[in-house]
């Protein structure tokens, strides 16, 4: 049995592909990254709670609006779903560095998902993302965490954060967890 029962996914980098220097701002721009769709369906047939924490400060720039984003998730879910992976919910940060206490490094994302669904636990949560706030924000919620870096020598500072190492992929990541667990 696994020792948690959410799972915690930064969504750029971890879960589609990041555009280089750039905001992936349309449904057009928004890429799986291989094997991810296949890993969140196995995620969802485990029976563990997914939920998207994502940093959009495109938004805060005027790069995109609030549309954009719902209409780039809309796409996501509906693709997710087609394949079997269920996202319980997504948190999103539309604001600039040091606006909020919801832009990852904080943990205020992972916060307003402990106020929507009250059973969620920290200590059962494992937070997967692919940088140094994303692992900042989970271990200061208390959640366990992975890092998923496709480049050998990841930041080093990243890394030590990572309670439960690193990975290549969000889909070896997985394998991992199940693995290791089941």
């Amino acid at each position: 049995m696994l020792p948690f029962d959410t799972v915690f996914l930064d969504r750029d980098g971890v879960i589609n592909r990041r555009l280089p220097g750039a905001y992936v701002r349309t449904r057009a721009e928004f890429e799986f990254l291989p094997g991810a769709k296949e890993a969140l369906q196995m995620l969802t047939a485990a029976g563990l709670r997914l939920i998207v924490v994502t940093n959009q400060r495109g938004i805060a720039r005027g790069l995109m609006t609030e549309a954009d984003l719902r209409d780039i998730h809309t796409r996501m879910l509906a693709e997710l779903e087609q394949a079997g992976a269920r996202i319980a919910a997504i948190y999103h940060c539309p604001h600039d560095q040091g606006e909020c206490d919801c832009r990852k490094p904080e943990p205020g994302l992972i916060r307003q998902a402990q106020r929507d669904f009250p059973s969620l636990d920290p200590a059962r949560s494992v937070l997967i993302g692919d940088s140094l706030s994303d692992m900042e924000a989970g271990r200061r919620a208390g959640c366990r965490t992975l890092l998923v870096s496709p480049e050998p020598g990841a930041s080093a500072e990243a890394a030590a954060l990572a309670s439960d190492g690193t990975a290549a992929s969000l889909y070896d990541a997985v394998l991992f967890y199940l693995n290791e667990w089941q």
